[in-house]
């Protein structure tokens, strides 16, 4: 694997592009940030009231899967979501191969992690504020309940997250039992990477052209463990004899839901590192070192990249999934006048249909200090109305930017007065 390595917790991680963030960790316990001591305010924290109060009762399923249904119900997490890996890359990991992979089902804000058989749900909620907070969700208890789990900070807060607690998609050169090769080594993947590169150790479902992945392929040469047999691995449309499916809430891994999740974590863990390094700022004042002021202004120029897909990967066939998430997940909408919606999909050249991304909505983007938000909005304005025609953003065109503009115009609250000054000199004209 080519690119920039990181070691820590005996995983390597390659980055996916050149176009990252700084190396340095956000330090989790700086007294503008307080990870770990810190009132927190996420999906789980109230839950954990709801279910203290009795306004929530959830009962487990004789099925096998446990509390998983009603979990999912009480997160709000579509259970058509589910993606699945079967390499060994989680605290989990001695009940995890091929034959038992693991479950992960996401929203905007929530990331629940099933492993057959295991009495703990690993669960992630992001907090507006503080990141991901990593949690175990414990069945066997009377009542169940939730154990906060720091732990996990030893790969979930690295420069696979942005220096930040957070989450990541990484391909590995899995074996027949779903061990990584080289140690652990794993690249980063995610919008920008290309397809070939993509989901060594997870299965995939869906068609995809010709396009190639590592997906649904295990080594069984020990002095070549880069060799994936890629026999029968490619445009699936079924994992049928890839695992027994009994105990888990459906047999597939949809590619769209896959490609989803990737674009969706890196942004949200840009989003945390972007804010705390502004939290950091703020608490130092005129303390903060040229270098800080400078490390900041790049990420949040990163951010603005990603967020706006101008390095993402060119799709080079139509894909296509399998569940219902290629339908539902548009239906969250919001739209604008026009029925427009920033989570269309494309899925013919590229993820979506409007190049920006959906968590512009998320309650982690709106909590981002006022210096985060004003410098945003101005970066978005500029590149939207073509006044920034920087060659980094040469694939946005010129209706891909009127329509991206349009339906944040309509739909996002809170813009700055300049945004509706200038719908007012467009209805104008």
């Amino acid at each position: 694997m080519n690119g920039k390595y990181w070691l820590a917790a005996g995983v390597t991680l390659a980055l996916a592009s050149a176009q990252t963030v700084d190396e340095a960790l956000v330090p989790v316990d700086h007294p503008a940030i307080r990870y770990n001591t810190a009132p927190v305010n996420d999906r789980v924290t109230r839950l954990i009231e709801d279910m203290k109060s009795g306004k929530v009762k959830m009962e487990p399923r004789k099925d096998g899967t446990g509390y998983l249904p009603a979990l999912l119900q009480a997160l709000g997490v579509n259970p058509d979501s589910q993606i699945m890996v079967f390499s060994k890359t989680s605290f989990q990991a001695s009940r995890i191969s091929p034959k038992t992979p693991r479950a992960i089902y996401f929203s905007d804000d929530m990331t629940v992690g099933y492993v057959k058989g295991s009495p703990l749900l690993e669960v992630a909620a992001l907090d507006p504020k503080q990141g991901f907070i990593f949690y175990s969700f414990d069945q066997q208890t009377k009542p169940p309940r939730f154990d906060r789990r720091d732990v996990c900070l030893q790969c979930h807060e690295s420069i696979g997250t942005s220096g930040v607690p957070g989450i990541f998609v990484a391909s590995v050169y899995p074996d027949a039992d779903g061990m990584p090769a080289f140690r652990g080594a794993a690249k980063l993947t995610d919008h920008r990477t290309r397809f070939e590169e993509r989901w060594g150790g997870w299965y995939v479902n869906g068609t995809h052209g010709d396009m190639q992945h590592l997906g649904n392929a295990v080594g069984h040469e020990p002095d070549h463990p880069e060799v994936l047999d890629t026999r029968k691995s490619l445009n699936l449309t079924t994992l049928a004899g890839k695992f027994d499916p009994k105990s888990y809430l459906s047999a597939t891994s949809d590619i769209v839901a896959l490609m989803t999740f990737e674009h969706q974590a890196r942004m949200s863990d840009l989003m945390i590192r972007v804010s705390w390094e502004a939290r950091v700022l703020e608490q130092e004042g005129q303390a903060a070192t040229p270098d800080s002021r400078k490390r900041f202004d790049n990420d949040l120029e990163a951010l603005v990249t990603y967020m706006l897909f101008a390095d993402e990967f060119e799709l080079q066939a139509p894909v296509h999934g399998v569940s219902t998430f290629e339908k539902t997940f548009p239906q969250r909408g919001p739209r604008d006048k026009q029925g427009r919606s920033l989570r269309d999909f494309d899925l013919t050249k590229r993820l979506f249909k409007y190049p920006l991304s959906y968590m512009v909505y998320a309650e982690a983007f709106d909590a981002m200090p006022g210096m985060v938000k004003d410098r945003l909005y101005q970066r978005m304005f500029d590149v939207l109305t073509g006044k920034d025609q920087s060659p980094k953003f040469r694939r946005l065109q010129a209706a891909d930017r009127k329509a991206v503009f349009e339906i944040l115009r309509d739909t996002k609250k809170g813009l700055p007065e300049y945004w509706v000054a200038a719908q007012l000199a467009a209805a104008a004209k």
